[in-house]
């Protein structure tokens, strides 16, 4: 159930219109890396977990819920961008105010330009926000991803905050306004909060490395090809134990020459750099894989379900709860 407060999380404010910079925000209202996308997307990968993993899930709709506030925050700062607009745009006789900037054709194609090639903004929406990008791309579901594994979307998350983060840190140098500058700032360090948290919650997981269940062929996962020319560069990305925790890059100095010599890597490719066997990585597929599924299964069951309790005193599923008081009775 969602409750709408009508103060906002942070105070936004303006010091005077500016229809420029409202333009240019609007990626953050509804660009592929805005607000909303933000919100939708872990309000999504919420439902897989709500009962395998209840307190991701709490704190998916926590972070999710956020977001929308900071959509909130976002639009108002547009609206408020866009003081006067709808009132002139109402206007039938001769323009007024920062309408009087497009009187003349020349006049009316600068002020496209300054609206970031997205025309179409003020006459259609007539002084507020749309769910569009800064160049008038509709907002898409094609910008939210939801893998049903948790590993895979906790880290695509990071990178959503990080991409939201570097936007809000590139827009503030359009903007002179102190007070949407404050807003800015808030916005891009609630970012930072969320990767962090995102962070915190991955490391959690036990076996979170690689994303997913299964684990790579021993053959290949040690191995880095040198597949450029001239001066190579090298670090703890190809060469030591960089972040293994056990084994080391082995370096593919002449790629060429090692795939021909190994029949394109089937035949004559020994294992180098780790230690772990073909046998052991399917020993630890099998055990991960069990242990995922036991835990998923011992969460969800079968028969009859109900996502909520009233009042909601747990973290974990009424089902969960109930299995498990069923369970120590049974003990």
């Amino acid at each position: 159930m969602f409750h709408h407060v009508k103060e906002l999380q942070f105070n936004a404010r303006v010091s005077g219109p500016d229809p420029r910079f409202a333009s240019m925000l609007l990626e953050q209202f509804g660009g592929a890396n805005g607000e909303l996308a933000a919100a939708m997307q872990y309000f999504l990968q919420s439902f897989g977990v709500r009962q395998s993993h209840p307190d991701k899930y709490d704190m998916l709709m926590d972070i999710a819920n956020e977001e929308l506030s900071h959509l909130e925050i976002v639009g108002a700062t547009i609206t408020m961008l866009l003081e006067g607009v709808n009132a002139e745009l109402q206007e039938v006789a001769d323009k007024t105010g920062w309408m009087s900037m497009v009187n003349s054709k020349g006049d009316k194609e600068e002020m496209f330009q300054q609206a970031m090639t997205n025309p179409q903004f003020l006459p259609i929406t007539g002084g507020g926000p749309a769910f569009t990008s800064s160049q008038g791309v509709p907002w898409s579901a094609a910008y939210i991803h939801a893998n049903g594994d948790l590993t895979v979307d906790l880290r695509t998350d990071l990178a959503a905050e990080s991409r939201a983060k570097i936007v809000y840190e590139r827009l503030l140098q359009f903007t002179d306004d102190p007070y949407v500058r404050e807003s800015l700032i808030f916005l891009m360090t609630r970012e930072i909060a969320h990767y962090k948290m995102f962070e915190s919650a991955l490391e959690s997981i036990e076996h979170n490395f690689p994303p997913g269940v299964r684990q790579g062929d021993p053959h290949y996962t040690h191995e880095y090809f040198n597949l450029s020319n001239g001066a190579s560069a090298r670090g703890p990305w190809n060469e030591g134990s960089g972040t293994w925790s056990e084994g080391e890059w082995n370096y593919v100095e002449d790629p060429v020459k090692h795939v021909v010599e190994t029949q394109g890597m089937t035949t004559n490719h020994p294992i180098k750099g780790t230690s772990k066997t073909v046998e052991e990585v399917e020993k630890t597929n099998r055990e991960l894989g069990e242990k995922r599924s036991k835990k998923i299964k011992a969460a969800v069951g079968t028969g009859e379900n109900q996502w909520s309790s009233y009042p909601q005193k747990e973290v974990a599923s009424p089902k969960t709860v109930q299995k498990l008081k069923a369970d120590g009775k049974n003990s």
